[in-house]
């Protein structure tokens, strides 16, 4: 599968675009971060 064919989602905080990862293949629909900085940080915005 190519880096282009994979689900994309909008980080909660952020607003930037995220790719599906290996390590995220069994909680995806929970996923709403693209990164623990902004995880951490959701609070601050």
């Amino acid at each position: 599968m190519k880096k282009s064919e994979l689900p994309v989602k909008t980080c909660a905080v952020c607003g930037l675009p995220f790719a599906w990862r290996k390590k995220w293949a069994r909680c995806w629909d929970e996923v709403r971060y693209c990164s623990e900085r902004c995880r951490r940080g959701r609070r601050l915005c």
